[in-house]
């Protein structure tokens, strides 16, 4: 198991637990860390996007070119942008941090 660094709307860290083989979306809404997820990974939203650290974007898989469909109407678009559904957590990812976007807000 290993963990991932998630900094919230309120810009608080969290680390929290991860478990290989779940998306980031899914580790950061089973820590109890307010994220909207509307879809809840089905890739038809961006209410899970997130800024993954730089130096994190180049060790994760790119995007696909439906998340890149999706990501185009993502409210501030970034090019560390990404949809947390889409990231598979391995062990190598441990220690990986991402942002919340403004769409994951939950109010």
């Amino acid at each position: 198991m290993g963990e991932i660094i998630v900094t919230d709307l309120k810009n608080e860290k969290h680390t929290v637990e991860a478990t290989e083989g779940l998306s980031v979306m899914e580790i950061i809404y089973d820590a109890n860390v307010p994220i909207k997820a509307t879809c809840f990974g089905c890739c038809s939203c961006s209410t899970c996007h997130v800024y993954v650290d730089p130096e994190w974007i180049n060790r994760i898989e790119p995007r696909s070119e439906e998340e890149e469909e999706i990501l185009d109407m993502a409210v501030d678009f970034r090019d560390n942008s990404r949809l947390s559904c889409q990231i598979l957590y391995n062990n190598d990812l441990n220690g990986l941090q991402v942002t919340l976007a403004e769409e994951t807000k939950t109010d």
